[in-house]
């Protein structure tokens, strides 16, 4: 009898996920976080669910081939979920796009008392032969998503001529409650979104790029991200060549969520640690704790045994996350990333 129970304990054991049974023992999360290759997170806390959600690039397809997102959640950053594919470009749920899904985007909003989920993300548009941004909608984190039907948005700012349309952010302002979309590779801009949330309120749209800098500090590359804190506009991007064991993160603030930016005297908010075999951190998304004053940071990394060029380390990325603190003048405290992630955490509603 002894024998059988012991033999059924490995049996459970064995079957139980290995991210759980690691929680159980030391409580944190370890990075990566997500399991095989996933890039460009973006992370969001749901009021309805009151669970943790992470949207990604899934990586691995030579070329930034991939053709699908998929959602993971939690309710402790420690322990994550895998939902599914919510959105497949690969089929005629997104009839306008023919791959090429990349770094999105999601913001959750009651309208007229029923959440919706507002899903941005870019993919290849086969008419104009470049990338576009597109939107779909669902009545939950997980969906079912409907997809608009066509690009809310497929061609570079007034001024601008070159560069990509990719890497889409959303944005609510605490303080006039409206809402914002951030895009661009080469550049950035941002733009209000009319209260429909598929389009853009004409005559709004502004070129944000952050002048100067260099590979070694803030120049812009990609990625941006918005956040607001204790009265200042927060804005993060992406420096060097997501390929790049130098790929790292910079910001700067601003009084208005459309600009102008001032960057930081020390801009770098997050860099590679080689002698922890961490390299390329960059393309986060940020979240807050509900109702505190604590923040994490979302990125992905490069895996080292794909760092060498002919590996194709640009698209063999992993998910982590750390803790993001700031210094008693608001500025950000540079994040040192790790190997062993963050602490479980418990979220009262």
């Amino acid at each position: 009898m002894k024998h059988l129970l012991f033999t059924l304990a490995c049996l459970l054991a064995l079957a139980t996920p290995a991210a759980a049974r690691k929680d159980k023992t030391s409580r944190m999360s370890g990075n990566p976080i997500l399991p095989e290759f996933h890039a460009d997170p973006e992370v969001m806390y749901s009021e309805q669910t009151g669970r943790f959600y992470i949207y990604s690039t899934t990586d691995g397809a030579a070329g930034w081939g991939g053709y699908y997102f998929t959602c993971f959640s939690s309710d402790n950053l420690v322990d994550w979920k895998h939902e599914g594919i919510i959105l497949d470009l690969g089929t005629d749920q997104v009839p306008w796009a023919s791959g090429n899904a990349w770094a999105p985007a999601i913001i959750e909003r009651k309208v007229n008392g029923q959440w919706k989920y507002f899903f941005y993300y870019s993919g290849h548009y086969p008419q104009s032969d470049r990338k576009a941004i597109g939107v779909a909608v669902a009545d939950h984190p997980t969906g079912p998503f409907r997809d608009l039907g066509h690009p809310m948005l497929d061609s570079r700012p007034e001024g601008v001529n070159h560069g990509q349309q990719i890497d889409v952010d959303v944005f609510c302002d605490p303080v006039s409650g409206k809402y914002y979309l951030y895009w661009g590779n080469g550049y950035m801009a941002g733009a209000e979104l009319n209260d429909d949330m598929v389009s853009l309120v004409p005559g709004t749209t502004r070129v944000l790029t952050p002048k100067g800098g260099s590979l070694q500090t803030y120049q812009y590359r990609e990625a941006p991200y918005v956040f607001y804190r204790n009265g200042l506009y927060y804005f993060m991007w992406s420096v060097d060549d997501t390929g790049a064991a130098n790929y790292h993160v910079a910001y700067g603030t601003s009084s208005s969520p459309l600009g102008p930016i001032d960057v930081a005297a020390e801009p770098i908010v997050l860099i590679q640690q080689p002698e922890k075999q961490i390299y390329g951190t960059a393309h986060n998304s940020v979240l807050q704790l509900p109702g505190k004053d604590e923040w994490y940071i979302v990125y992905h990394r490069i895996n080292p045994a794909y760092l060498p060029r002919e590996k194709g380390p640009g698209f063999h990325r992993q998910v982590c996350i750390d803790k993001m603190e700031f210094n008693a003048d608001g500025t950000i405290h540079p994040v040192i990333p790790t190997n062993d992630g963050v602490k479980a955490i418990k979220v009262k509603r």
